[in-house]
């Protein structure tokens, strides 16, 4: 029997169709860069975007982040400045960031996450990507200020799978235990209240002149709305990569 029933008629068409615009997005991935303060869903769009692509996300938090849990003597430096809700200095970031594009799984294209973060870095990523050709796709997720304190500090990090939670919109089934592996949660340290507020300063007075010194390099900046749902962003980002 065909079901007929018109909710789930229109959910299939419209799974459909963003199927079609991922097909067309593969073709053509180039460099896709996601700005927005922190808890703006950077991360989880980036995710979401490599995975449906099949190309790379490159988060330079995560990357400071292992860094930190291994203990290096660069992770110590920079749980040192992450504390302070401060900027790890761009020649470090831009080292780590060139030496990862050099990989091979780059060469399809990549999603960058939380890069850049400065003038500086802008321009050495410009750099980077004219030396082979590639493409910015350069999107800017935009949150209200209150919105980013409640999705920060309740998020909630699995230490063994890396699963996000948030305590107010994507609780896990069991208090502070991880679905999938019972892990107990973390609450990441740059997610501090008294850390976002730094971090949300910080962003205002660095990142987002980034936007603007791409729009005088004539690099078009979509706007993307992140009170959202995720799944709506998602169909934004998707619909904005495939237009003409």
């Amino acid at each position: 029997m065909t079901d007929s029933h018109p909710n789930r008629v229109e959910s299939a068409a419209g799974e459909a169709r963003f199927n079609r615009l991922l097909n067309t997005l593969k073709q053509a991935v180039g460099a896709v860069i996601l700005f927005g303060p922190p808890g703006a869903g950077k991360g989880t769009q980036a995710r979401g975007i490599g995975r449906r692509l099949g190309v790379p996300h490159i988060s330079t938090g995560d990357m400071l982040r292992l860094q930190v849990s291994a203990g290096t003597s660069t992770g110590r430096d920079a749980r040192a400045i992450m504390e302070q809700g401060a900027l790890i200095p761009d020649d470090w970031v831009n080292h780590m960031v060139e030496t990862r594009l050099r990989e091979p799984d780059c060469r399809g294209g990549f999603v960058l996450d939380g890069y850049p973060r400065t003038r500086g870095q802008a321009a050495a990523l410009d750099k980077m990507l004219s030396n082979n050709g590639t493409q910015m796709k350069v999107f800017n997720i935009v949150v209200g200020y209150n919105e980013i304190i409640r999705r920060t500090t309740g998020r909630r990090l699995c230490p063994r799978c890396g699963t996000i939670y948030n305590i107010y919109v994507k609780p896990p089934r069991e208090p502070n235990l991880c679905d999938r592996d019972q892990t107990p949660l973390e609450i990441r340290i740059d997610d501090r209240e008294d850390v976002i507020r730094e971090r949300i300063q910080a962003y205002e007075k660095q990142t987002r002149p980034v936007i603007e010194y791409l729009r005088e390099q004539k690099q078009a900046v979509y706007e993307v709305d992140g009170s959202l749902p995720p799944e709506k962003i998602s169909e934004q980002l998707v619909e904005i990569l495939t237009a003409p």
